[in-house]
């Protein structure tokens, strides 16, 4: 299978679209054309890992990674993502837990399926290839855990200086030394273009060999789609129903991840997208124009974000506003609204949830009584909330239990990098770390 670019530059292979990140002309890349699959394709899965095998092979048809899937996979999904069911009075909604990996966040499927390809397509060259990431908060963290150490290879990660949490802060500069920890002064989306100019910067990037580990890499984009095809699959095999999915999004990656799913043919009813404060993509559907504004800091702070990348592939995939209407809805969610809602989940629920998954159960409630009580749902619960202790435990009055492996990586000693948000500035830093 090949990909192309949002943008029109040729199509590339597999491996060339995952070493590269992003293309030539700047676009993103997706698959030239989508496998036909239904439910029944996968009668005979029984695991998470059974259906990534059944969806990604022919993603992975031609690569030379094709041999090596099933380790891939058995790399990526070596945790639980469970989905819970909530008591609720009507109808069915369920909890999807996409929290429980080494870095206590969703990121962490995306971050290890990329690193477990990169590190076999190019993890012995002498020439290191130097990941970049810009995040909001829980990227970076999982991308510099699932490359740690990792031979041949090298992570420069970009986030906005005192626009994270604590622990999230501690998580991005916590590692070995080819990892480089960049506090920027300014916002994530000043984070994002330091590295798309830097992917664009030919002279730099042949120095560095860069690539990039955002969403705006395939290889984030296809493995999330797998826990959103297995939950799906597996709610339909119990109920016939194909349930709906309400998502928090920032930079649109992982809600683009269960679009994807829908669209290879998964048994997935309506996507509905939780954005903060941060409404681009909800005045976008209501038929503003898309124009990039700078990020408003929230308290979902993973989600702040101003000029949201995957709706590149969304626009190219399913179209302009007038149709990508018919296709997702978008709601906003105020601060005071989260800090409420967290109090309701655990009052209702029993259940302490992060400021973004909060955004999810919050448009689940506020959804018709005749919506909720017709359509399963399953709301995308993105991080930990011991991540955002600060903010959790004063609302619902009680300690948060850390993770082990979140605990293990708080006891690690600290070390990053202060810097403008300025090419030159980011150049430097690169070459005083990584300069050969």
């Amino acid at each position: 299978m090949m990909y192309q670019s949002t943008r029109g530059a040729p199509p590339v292979t597999l491996d060339l679209a995952l070493v590269k990140g992003i293309a030539d002309d700047g676009g993103l890349f997706l698959p030239q054309s989508l496998p036909a699959l239904g439910a029944e394709d996968f009668a005979a899965a029984q695991t998470i890992q059974d259906v990534a095998r059944i969806i990604l092979t022919p993603f992975f048809a031609d690569s030379v990674l094709a041999p090596d899937l099933d380790e891939i996979i058995a790399e990526t999904f070596h945790f639980d993502i469970p989905l819970s069911p909530l008591n609720v009075a009507e109808g069915y909604c369920g909890l999807l837990e996409l929290y429980h990996g080494p870095t206590a966040a969703f990121k962490d499927v995306g971050a290890g399926f990329l690193a477990a390809c990169l590190a076999r397509l190019e993890g012995n060259r002498d020439n290191p290839l130097t990941i970049l990431v810009a995040t909001s908060g829980d990227t970076g963290g999982a991308v510099a855990a699932a490359f740690n150490n990792r031979e041949g290879m090298r992570v420069a990660i970009l986030y906005p200086d005192g626009r994270v949490s604590d622990r999230q802060a501690h998580q991005l500069t916590c590692w070995g030394n080819n990892v480089l920890s960049l506090s920027v002064n300014g916002s994530f989306d000043d984070c994002q273009a330091l590295v798309k100019n830097a992917l664009a910067n030919e002279v730099l990037a042949a120095k560095h060999r860069f690539s990039s580990a955002n969403s705006i890499n395939i290889g984030r984009l296809l493995p999330q789609s797998i826990y959103y095809a297995h939950a799906s699959i597996m709610h339909w095999r119990a109920t016939g129903h194909a349930p709906s999915f309400v998502i928090p999004t920032g930079n649109l990656g992982n809600a683009f991840a269960c679009y994807l799913a829908r669209e290879v043919g998964l048994p997935i009813g309506d996507i509905v997208l939780a954005t903060n404060a941060n409404r681009l993509i909800v005045d976008f559907l209501d038929g503003s124009t898309w124009a990039p504004r700078a990020s408003i800091q929230t308290l979902a702070s993973a989600m702040d974000v101003g000029n949201p990348s995957n709706m590149e592939r969304l626009r190219c995939q399913g179209g302009e506003a007038i149709d990508l209407r018919e296709q997702v809805r978008a709601v906003s969610v105020s601060d005071d609204d989260i800090r409420a809602e967290i109090g309701r989940n655990f009052t209702e629920f029993g259940l302490a949830t992060c400021p973004h998954t909060a955004t999810a159960s919050y448009v689940w409630r506020n959804l018709s009584d005749d919506e909720r009580r017709d359509k399963d749902w399953i709301l995308v619960a993105t991080a930990h909330p011991a991540k955002f202790e600060q903010i959790v435990e004063q609302i619902v009055g009680e300690n948060i239990p850390i993770p082990e492996e979140l605990a293990a990586i708080l006891s690690r000693e600290r070390r990053f990098v202060k810097i403008e948000p300025d090419a030159d500035a980011f150049a430097a830093a690169l070459e005083k770390s990584f300069g050969n």
